[in-house]
């Protein structure tokens, strides 16, 4: 006999959840043009199957994501996303052209990461300096997968405090939360505690050794390196036999 007090299990998506899903997909494929109107709410609910009342918490959302604005008497306009919205739209972007935008992502982080890791030789306290060999330490002792890459994501934080440069810290948080939803898709890389760990010492030991240029060549190899593994290339065989830009050409414009 079926247990009474066993049900299946709640969806987690609520109505407003997949409709703020909807829209958002919408506004950013262009269904509805930057700059148009939306349809009026009686209307675009009933479009979408549901009520007005879940429709404006939607919208509310939607509002605050930068993809809309709501002007009373005259309705809801689509915003342009690439002048309003922040990285925190990237996983949906990269949902909806994956080749295009994963290409664009992978190359700001190689270059701002190498740029902090430049600032950080340059201004690592000694304190920094532990933190991040701590760091480096907890990556190689995580039990793999996503312990590992979250432990990872603390080094990258390490090194924006580093820097000496707030901005740095504010902005890595930002990608850090935009790769945190799509965080699963990329595990490949840190399926090995020792591999992920060996892999970014170069880049701890450079900025603890305060070698500005060593740390940002090396920056630059392990970004490119973790970027063919997460893309399914072979990258420890490229940083092997020396692959990896050493990023030369991109310090020129510091």
């Amino acid at each position: 006999m079926a247990d009474p007090l066993f049900h299946s299990p709640i969806a987690r998506d609520t109505v407003v959840d997949v409709l703020v899903a909807r829209l958002r997909a919408d506004v950013l494929s262009e269904r509805y043009a930057p700059g148009a109107l939306l349809p009026p709410e009686r209307e675009l609910a009933a479009g979408y199957g549901v009520t007005r009342t879940s429709l404006k918490h939607a919208l509310v959302r939607l509002v605050g994501a930068g993809l809309l604005e709501t002007r009373h008497g005259v309705g809801t306009r689509v915003r342009d996303y690439r002048r309003t919205a922040g990285p925190d739209l990237l996983p949906y972007l990269v949902n909806l052209d994956g080749p295009g935008w994963l290409t664009e992502t992978f190359a700001v982080r190689r270059e701002i990461g190498s740029l902090i890791a430049f600032r950080a030789a340059g201004h690592a306290s000694g304190a920094d300096r532990v933190r991040l060999l701590r760091l480096r330490d907890e990556i190689a002792a995580a039990p793999g997968g996503d312990p590992v890459q979250r432990a990872e994501a603390e080094v990258h934080r390490a090194l924006a405090v580093a820097s000496g440069n707030r901005v740095y810290e504010l902005l890595v948080n930002s990608l850090l939360r935009a790769y945190d939803d799509v965080r699963h898709l990329f595990a490949a890389p840190f399926a090995d505690p020792a591999a992920a760990a060996h892999r970014i010492t170069p880049l701890v030991e450079t900025v603890r050794a305060g070698d500005a240029e060593a740390a940002h060549a090396a920056a630059d190899a392990y970004y490119l390196c973790t970027e063919r593994l997460m893309l399914g290339g072979d990258g420890d065989h490229d940083a092997a036999r020396g692959d990896g830009r050493d990023g030369s050409a991109d310090r020129g414009g510091r």
